[in-house]
């Protein structure tokens, strides 16, 4: 059970967040103690919730967490960064050439204690690669003291069946950047039947499996492909994005795409939905970063302005943060029928809070081809 915006329960397994009224949120909270739901007489809401999955009718022994208000606008998605040293050297890796830095079983339980604390939903474990961790065995055994939903992101190249079987996430995302030609020439020569014989073996391993692409100039002629390939193995959402000209991109300027050819491929990719809310402001209003030297940002790509570090807390880093309301965006001076939908994009690709991300334009088709 989460307190957010609204009070809400939360699906951990099947990503799944609904809103509820205060009779609802203090019913199923009398469900969550040991002398369970006895007595209550609505037995259609409670024949609804076993449907769904929000109330199982055998004993869960797991930690309850204290249910508390979250902050507004609500912190709902952590991106984690645990170190940011990588095994491979992308041409379109944002974060180019790394310092080797990682945070510590300390910092990382802290931030885990308090992203719970303030009410969390997903933690996304980044890096560079995070099972280069030095300590990832550590960070995984503590995975599973908490109610949120935890997601690997990863390479695929350090997984094996062991790790596969002992993971505390609920989902793995793999970077594919293409079929096997468009995949190697950003990533590096054998490494497309790596990543793909890895996915396998995660969805065969039970894991829900979800799959990352960034648009590059050797990938366009390998959608269509991707997507029938991706349908058929049962992969549960497939992210297309635009990688941003920094990093190593800056150095590799050959497979970036401008905006009127890339935007229509942000097209591809499909999802399982999203959890709502956000209406009125633009993209990332319940997201923030933690970086591996420390440093809090929006995200990941503002890692130049960070609004404060992990001694200060997640807490007062999040206050920090302006949300920044559509109605204050050139979108919304042209008025823009897409704007709700689209959100304005990404804030850091538009090269400016107010200004529109011309890729999110194309792909909406509101700039003509």
């Amino acid at each position: 059970m989460k307190w957010l915006e609204t009070p809400s329960v939360y699906d951990i397994k099947n990503d799944e967040l609904y809103e509820l009224d205060g009779d609802a949120f203090e019913f199923l909270k009398k469900c969550s103690h040991p002398e369970g739901c006895i007595g209550d007489v609505d037995t259609e809401f409670i024949d609804y919730c076993l449907s769904e999955g929000i109330l199982t009718k055998e004993v869960v022994n797991t930690k309850r967490p204290v249910i508390a208000k979250s902050p507004v606008p609500s912190l709902r998605y952590l991106e984690l960064q645990i170190t940011d040293k990588c095994n491979l050297r992308c041409r379109h890796c944002y974060i180019g050439k790394p310092i080797s830095n990682e945070l510590s079983i300390y910092e990382i339980k802290t931030v885990l204690d308090e992203f719970e604390e303030m009410q969390g939903l997903r933690l996304l474990i980044t890096g560079g690669e995070p099972l280069i961790h030095s300590h990832f065995d550590e960070i995984n055994f503590l995975l599973p003291e908490y109610n949120f939903r935890k997601i690997l992101f990863t390479n695929g190249l350090l997984l094996n069946p062991k790790i596969l079987k002992g993971l505390n996430v609920d989902e793995i995302q793999f970077s594919v950047d293409g079929m096997e030609n468009g995949h190697e020439s950003i990533r590096g020569k054998g490494t497309y039947k790596v990543v793909m014989q890895k996915i396998y073996e995660a969805i065969n391993a039970g894991i829900t499996v979800s799959i990352a692409t960034m648009i590059h100039a050797r990938n366009l002629d390998e959608f269509d492909e991707m997507d029938k390939l991706f349908r058929k193995i049962g992969i549960k959402d497939w992210t297309v994005d635009v990688p941003c000209v920094s990093g190593n991109l800056e150095l590799n300027p050959i497979f970036s795409v401008p905006p009127k050819i890339a935007g229509r491929y942000l097209n591809y990719g499909f999802s399982s939905g999203l959890h709502g809310g956000g209406e009125g402001f633009a993209c990332g209003l319940h997201l923030m970063s933690v970086l591996a030297n420390g440093n809090i940002c929006k995200c990941a790509f503002y890692s130049h302005t960070p609004v404060g570090n992990i001694n200060e807390g997640l807490r007062r880093s999040w206050k920090k943060i302006k949300p920044l309301r559509l109605e204050n965006m050139e979108c919304s001076d042209s008025l823009c029928g897409f704007i709700n939908e689209c959100r304005g994009g990404c804030r850091f690709r538009a090269g400016d809070n107010r200004k529109r991300d011309l890729y999110k334009c194309y792909a909406y088709d509101i700039i003509k081809s």
